[in-house]
């Protein structure tokens, strides 16, 4: 029998404590080792068994769920779900999470929760079981929104596949880039070594609604480009990076030579919204040889299929390496999907759009 993943549940809730162990334990390949009401029986029952996963809630008792995380990676970095009922003014809070070290997020209503986990419990599970893979001495961090295995749509359900006319290839570029667990990070990573005046960028980063706004406003404040949560409309320039929002994809339009983003309602692609699927595929069709694409750490699927229908397209493509991967689930199925011209460590990403951007 496969090891199942030992989870601990951290939260103040009795009602959340409950669903939630009910929930996992509908997966066969999770076990709710124990769960605690605060981080001091936490810490306790961590000294007896380390377990595979954590959940933590942000707000509790006697010690805030952040001042635990930070206290946890400092002495025995274990992967971390965050669950909270922040959002909004509290994303902030998630972020310095995701810099503390959690793995991924869960969001939860302030009213019925407990109804609404057990709604989400395929999400849940799947959440949990990919921070399970989390390589933590390399970094930590983020998301993946799910849906039934069974309703697992491909870009087809968003748009057409590319029709082969793309535009000509000219002296603009466009960088499309796709990350998942681990993202945050490495994204910033790349992005702090971009000059201000780098190829416009467009980003699907697997993360929930209402959190990709404090993302891009904490770039921002980091980096020599100008960030931003993607709008409808927003043109693609030079110096520029947009972010897909949490549960909105986001589609690379052509406008005579100009490009936009399209921002828009739709299923879930991949068990993604956003879809790094369907931005690639948008690119493929809309930039071709004009665009560049790059798919960075997470787990599954997501981004293969068009980073290989944009590599046909005349883009550059490139992955992620295993090495630097906090997992490194979506770069090895691109990989495997024969999509992917080059493997780069993370720490080559950003000399390697700069290089491409200088044989243009």
């Amino acid at each position: 029998m496969p090891k199942k993943t030992r989870v601990l549940i951290i939260d103040d809730s009795a009602s959340v404590r409950q669903t939630l162990t009910s929930v996992l334990e509908s997966d066969p390949a999770i076990e709710v080792m124990g769960t605690a009401s605060d981080p001091f029986v936490a810490a306790r029952k961590i000294a007896e068994e380390i377990p595979d996963v954590i959940t933590l809630d942000v707000e509790m008792p006697r010690m805030d769920g952040i001042t635990f995380l930070r206290k946890l990676m400092a002495q025995r970095p274990i992967p971390v779900v965050m669950c909270s009922s922040l959002t909004d003014a509290g994303s902030e809070t998630l972020m310095q999470a995701m810099e503390a070290g959690a793995v991924d997020v869960l969001l939860k209503p302030r009213i019925g929760v407990a109804e609404h986990l057990a709604e989400q419990a395929a999400h849940i599970c799947d959440v949990v079981k990919s921070a399970a893979h989390a390589r933590l001495e390399k970094r930590r961090l983020l998301r993946k929104p799910a849906d039934t295995p069974e309703q697992k749509l491909t870009a087809d359900a968003v748009l057409p596949p590319p029709s082969g006319r793309a535009m000509a290839r000219t002296t603009e570029m466009v960088i499309c880039i796709g990350a998942s667990t681990g993202g945050t990070e490495a994204l910033r990573e790349v992005l702090e070594k971009l000059p201000a005046n780098a190829p416009g960028i467009v980003i699907v980063q697997h993360m929930p609604e209402k959190f990709t706004a404090a993302f891009a406003r904490r770039l921002n404040g980091l980096c020599a480009m100008d960030i931003k949560e993607a709008e409808d409309g927003d043109p693609v320039l030079r110096g520029h990076v947009l972010i897909a929002p949490g549960n909105r994809h986001m589609l690379l339009e052509r406008r005579g030579a100009r490009y936009q983003v399209s921002v828009r309602e739709g299923p879930l692609v991949s068990r993604h919204r956003p879809s790094v699927d369907v931005l690639f595929r948008s690119a493929a069709s809309a930039a071709g040889a004009n665009a560049m694409g790059i798919i960075m750490t997470g787990m599954g699927d997501d981004g293969a299929r068009g980073l290989k229908e944009m590599q046909a397209a005349g883009a550059q493509t490139v992955a992620q390496d295993e090495a630097s991967s906090i997992v490194f689930g979506m770069p090895k199925e691109a990989i495997a999907h024969g999509g992917v011209g080059k493997v780069l460590p993370l720490s080559l990403l950003a000399s390697e759009i700069l290089a491409e951007d200088q044989r243009r």
